[in-house]
């Protein structure tokens, strides 16, 4: 024999094995069903209502293994913080669709107009944002709105506008067939948003990075302020404006009724509102028929300390439904009370119709970074499951007002890890587990709501959730309602405010932030292992199912591989921190990318099952959306592939639409 041979043999078998196992896996898809339902996406949330459901049924979990790329839209618009774009960018967009096109913006608040069919430009507009700054929620745009105009025809400029703001704080109407600004609105189509709201001590402390809300013929927009800078930071007021003119029409300014607004700390002469308060970086939801708008709320600032508050976190961290019409609150619900943990409410409210014993109850589910879900009633704010006042740890540094009690939903059960104690460290090697075990016995933890400390607390949830800016989908048909959440704890450790500059300088590289106007800076890093792993044992990101009938926990599964941050891309199933939000589908499917490892995935939304997986060109940390325009076109389920700079996973700049063959 040869010495080649026994290779050439080999070479031959695997040959024959590897064609085997392609025709097993490229068996010819079924023949696709076109008499089922179209249904554009017109907003942000698929509706106002924020479901994230498509009711369409040509994708099933019978054939969505066959799901492959049908087009791919590039960007461009993406930084890692070098050169001469020093911000860093997440791709959080998902598209809308209306009149036949599909309409996005990018990192760099460009507005994109696009083929739903094919991908192909229709047009751009580029607001020329400034791109020198750092700003401090790195360069994000997540959607754009619309609103169509009854009191003018079809080929009249700006019948239809698309709305979006920018992360230099601007609010822009463009003319959907065009993509130039519609002249009438503002100064030539543009209101600048950083008016009244104080000062802005860099530009990039002030930014809108959600998509604006509709609500009649108003457009309502809220802001995301930089946190733990100091207590005077610009006003988080949620504002409508006329959406033909963009003329104010009210502001919200989020602070109890008959508050003292004469105070040093929480006015400055260019503020028409109350600074340092909770303001809305999340999307918001309207329930029209109501005059309903619900908006979910940050914390007041800075996040970590409170105790010159005195009674102006009443809105923070909570669930506001506002008349749509006056800015005037109907009713809210905290979620956490004074909240010193960065546990804003980040997601979007999702508006359902629940059924109880044959009574449709109009509801509202509020997701939170604690990984629990709120379940009120739409109209009064009222739970629909129990929700029980606990006793919570005390004890925080001198100074600081804690709330004796915090909210804990009995139902629908807590989502994710709760409790991290030493010998539950976890590592790869034995050396990995006692460097987690000793950090963690360093570090005080009475359990969720461990107040911040000198010492050093132990967070988990950490602020990144729990469940965040992805927020939850619901299927109103089978009455079940999914998310995903992390898993991984953070450290947060107060400093006296007069050794901030000497830890700064000594710890490059750390989270060291002034919380000015406080006795104390703040000090944040995740707890990882020194090879950079979470301590946390796995699962690391997880996506859940809740039976709304029950308000029980129906199944939970892993989300996410560590292929794409492991050294050698193995695909171990401990699951990966995930941003971005499930898609549901009438089928029976839910869709969702979010993790870690550059990829989208389609779930069995009975049983949890994977049924299919499409590799990403980037990180998918975006929601997905769902649409089909004719009886006689196909499905589209798209999402967007340009990672997220700051939590490390693949850039790019990527918009990929799948479908049957």
């Amino acid at each position: 024999m040869r010495p080649d041979q026994p290779k050439r043999f080999f070479s031959h078998v695997f040959s024959i094995l590897g064609a085997c196992v392609w025709l097993l896996a490229c068996e010819a898809p079924p023949p696709i069903d076109f008499s089922g339902p179209t249904s554009d996406w017109p907003d942000y949330g698929g509706t106002k209502w924020g479901e994230r459901y498509a009711p369409l049924t040509q994708i099933t979990p019978e054939n969505v293994r066959h799901l492959e790329v049908a087009w791919t839209y590039h960007t461009g618009d993406f930084s890692d913080g070098e050169g001469d774009i020093p911000s860093t960018t997440a791709f959080e967009a998902t598209p809308i669709l209306v009149d036949g096109t599909l309409y996005l913006c990018t990192p760099f608040n460009r507005v994109i107009a696009l083929d739903p069919e094919t991908g192909e430009e229709h047009w751009t507009y580029d607001p020329k944002v400034d791109l020198s700054g750092h700003y401090a929620n790195q360069l994000v745009c997540r959607g754009v709105s619309t609103w169509l105009d009854p009191e003018r025809g079809a080929g009249q400029p700006c019948h239809r506008r698309i709305i979006t703001a920018t992360n230099d704080a601007r609010l822009i109407a463009l003319d959907a067939v065009t993509g130039k600004t519609c002249a009438d609105f503002g100064k030539r189509g543009i209101v600048d948003l950083t008016h009244g709201v104080g000062s802005i001590l860099w530009l990039w402390e002030y930014q809108v990075t959600s998509a604006p809300a509709i609500v009649d013929d108003l457009v309502v927009v809220g802001s995301a302020v930089s946190d733990n800078a100091r207590t005077d930071a610009p006003s988080g007021v949620v504002r409508a404006y006329d959406v033909r003119t963009g003329a104010l029409r009210w502001g919200w300014d989020p602070v109890p009724p008959g508050f003292e607004r004469n105070a040093a700390a929480t006015t400055s002469p260019e503020a028409d509102y109350v600074l340092g308060t909770a303001n809305v970086w999340g999307a918001i939801s309207v329930d029209e028929e109501r005059d309903l708008v619900f908006v979910p709320t940050g914390n007041s600032a800075p996040d970590y300390y409170g105790g010159h508050r005195d009674g102006l976190d009443l809105y923070s961290s909570s669930v506001v439904a506002l008349r749509g019409s006056t800015g005037e609150v109907v009713w809210s619900y905290q979620t956490v009370h004074h909240d010193l943990w960065d546990y804003d409410v980040p997601a979007q409210p999702a508006l359902t119709t629940l059924v109880r014993n044959g009574r449709k109850i109009p509801a509202v589910m509020q997701a939170t970074k604690l990984g629990h879900v709120f379940v009120l009633h739409r109209e009064t704010g009222e739970p629909l499951f129990p929700v029980e006042e606990r006793p919570v740890p005390q004890d925080g540094v001198p100074g600081e007002k804690l709330s004796p009690t915090q909210p804990f939903p009995v139902k629908p059960p807590p989502i994710g890890q709760r409790e991290l104690r030493p010998e539950d460290a976890w590592g790869i090697t034995p050396w990995d587990r006692r460097a987690c075990r000793k950090w963690i016995e360093s570090l005080r933890f009475d359990g969720i709501f461990t107040p911040p400390t000198l010492q050093g607390t132990l967070v988990l949830p950490g602020n990144g959730g729990g469940t965040n800016w992805g927020g939850v989908a619901v299927d109103p048909e089978r009455q079940i309602v999914v998310t995903n959440v992390s898993n991984f704890a953070f450290i947060v450790t107060l400093i006296p405010t007069e050794e901030y500059e000497r830890e700064r300088a000594a710890n490059p590289g750390v989270e060291i932030a002034p919380q000015r106007g406080t006795p104390y800076a703040l000090r944040r890093e995740l707890l990882f292992s020194p090879l950079g792993i979470p301590c946390t044992p796995p699962p690391w990101g997880q996506l859940v199912a809740v039976d709304l009938q029950s308000g029980e926990i129906a199944w939970e599964v892993t989300l996410g591989t560590v292929r794409d941050l492991a050294p050698i891309p193995i695909p171990i199933n401990w699951g990966t921190p995930n941003l971005g939000g499930p898609l549901v589908t009438a089928s029976g499917l839910i869709f969702i990318g979010a993790a870690m490892d550059d990829y989208i995935r389609a779930f069995d939304i009975e049983t949890g099952e994977e049924l299919w997986k499409g590799r990403l060109p980037a990180g998918g940390q975006a929601s997905p959306m769902s649409y089909r325009l004719r009886k006689d076109s196909k499905q589209y389920v798209v999402i967007a592939a340009g990672g997220h700079a700051q939590a490390g996973t693949t850039l790019g700049g990527e918009l990929v639409a799948y479908a049957l063959p």
